[in-house]
């Protein structure tokens, strides 16, 4: 009977608290990584709503909507986060760098274009506007400008990915240590 069932040394007690401490870690690393990534989106929306702004303005147009940048910054950063959870872009892992890197930025670029047709037209919906008024202005509203932001979103991801599938390979502590640490001649 003892071999079918083998007892831990473990109490309940240690498994519980060693749980809760595995659960604390998991969410203040996913809050971190969550924080990390809406800066980094953050600083690409506000240089392009930046240069968004200086071309208008060129024009006489006024535009300056910086606080819209870190709202979808931490909006596009919790489509991500979803979307690696249920572990989207991951087919092509064990291919060569370029090509994970590429085929995640492709596949996270259309999850956040469908995501945020599907957050305009909710929020069109509260604001008691119809499907095509809440699409029509979608960035921007003109095709051009459409297919703009999503080239420059594309682009933005690939860095992104290049980074996390660098760090899937010779680790993030690693990869932060390469980075951020005074190298050594040698």
């Amino acid at each position: 009977m003892m071999a079918r069932f083998p007892q831990s040394s473990e109490t309940a007690t240690e498994s519980g608290a060693q749980s809760e401490i595995s659960f604390r870690e998991k969410a203040s690393g996913e809050l971190k990584e969550f924080v990390i990534l809406t800066a980094y989106l953050y600083v690409c929306f506000a240089a392009l709503i930046y240069l968004k702004a200086a071309i208008l303005q060129a024009q006489g147009v006024s535009y300056a909507h910086l606080g819209l940048a870190i709202i979808k910054a931490a909006l596009c950063a919790k489509f991500m986060l979803v979307g690696r959870v249920f572990h989207l872009g991951e087919r092509f892992k064990t291919h060569p760098l370029i090509v994970s890197t590429l085929h995640r930025s492709l596949v996270f670029v259309l999850l956040l274009v469908i995501l945020t047709l599907i957050e305009e037209i909710v929020v069109g919906k509260i604001h008691g506007r119809t499907v095509f008024d809440s699409l029509s202005e979608i960035a921007g509203g003109t095709a051009h400008q459409i297919v703009a932001t999503i080239l420059i979103m594309f682009l933005v991801l690939v860095p992104y990915f290049a980074f996390r599938s660098l760090g899937d390979i010779v680790g993030d502590r690693t990869l932060v240590r390469l980075f951020f640490e005074r190298r050594h001649n040698t």
